[in-house]
């Protein structure tokens, strides 16, 4: 994770919540003569894209786990530990989710991709437009809601409000592509994006999933988050989603300095992997 989170051009701001510094501050931008706009905080992780190990610094993790590939509801456990060195525990009771509509696809993280000698199991790779939620392993980087941050005490994570005019951009021709970006500061080159700031709420609190972050492939998928559901039986577009209650308590208990990471699988592929990837 080489560049900061902010880049800034000429009459431009461009959020990258994939690509995020070793810093704790607020980050105070000016643009279009000197207007202060946004304050963004900003938080870290020290592994590198591709790394998971059984060294891995996280110290938590959600554990998606669904019937199969195809599947679209599935369950999440959190698990915690004290130090790397510690085995994994379970905290609390498994609450339920739904993942993509047409089930996961292998995505773009943490975990070793498909052209290593690492162990992998079989299943369809996750593209853009595909109906399908990632599957593997990858950083949780920040948070977003509707409310202001001074409002959202109770969220450790770093956090963004999410504003009628900030977009994540789904169009892989986009220079923005799989990029959280303020339309209204920027020359938009897209065709279609995601707005962050949905009539229907779902995106009322929200984690964003360092999916096809670093680097950027076109076509791999994007603006990929944990959010509220719209029920227990409705698919998502490629996101995993919860109950409100869920998404609540589950943001009042990530934290930043453990490090969190999404790891998300069918049930049998977890198996198959847990001893050689350490997984929970």
């Amino acid at each position: 994770m080489e560049k900061s989170i902010v880049h800034n051009e000429s009459e431009s701001l461009c959020v990258w919540p994939f690509e995020i510094r070793m810093v704790r501050t607020y980050i105070y931008c000016k643009l279009y003569g000197g207007i202060l706009i946004s304050l963004i905080f900003l938080i870290s992780f020290s592994v590198p894209a591709n790394a998971w190990t059984s060294s891995s610094v996280s110290r938590q993790a959600l554990v998606v786990k669904t019937a199969n590939w195809k599947a679209h509801q599935g369950s999440l456990q959190c698990y915690e530990r004290s130090s790397t060195n510690e085995t994994w525990k379970a905290v609390g009771e498994a609450i339920p989710v739904v993942v993509g509509r047409n089930g996961l696809g292998w995505g773009v993280g943490l975990h070793p991709g498909a052209d290593t000698e690492a162990p992998r199991d079989n299943g369809p790779e996750k593209r853009e437009g595909d109906g399908r939620a990632p599957a593997g392993i990858f950083r949780l980087s920040s948070a977003f809601g509707y409310v202001p941050a001074k409002e959202a005490s109770g969220i450790k994570m770093p956090y963004m409000q999410a504003t009628p005019s900030l977009r994540c951009v789904d169009d892989a021709q986009s220079h923005y592509y799989n990029r959280i970006v303020d339309s209204a500061l920027i020359k938009p080159d897209w065709k279609s994006a995601e707005e962050m700031r949905r009539v229907d709420d779902q995106y009322q609190l929200g984690i964003v999933v360092d999916h096809n972050a670093n680097p950027v492939i076109p076509g791999r998928g994007s603006c990929i988050f944990i959010h509220i559901w719209k029920g227990p039986d409705a698919g998502t577009a490629g996101c995993t989603a919860m109950s409100q209650d869920n998404m609540e308590k589950l943001l009042r208990w990530l934290d930043p300095s453990a490090n969190p990471v999404l790891i998300q699988f069918p049930e049998g592929t977890c198996r198959k992997l847990q001893t050689a990837w350490d997984l929970p």
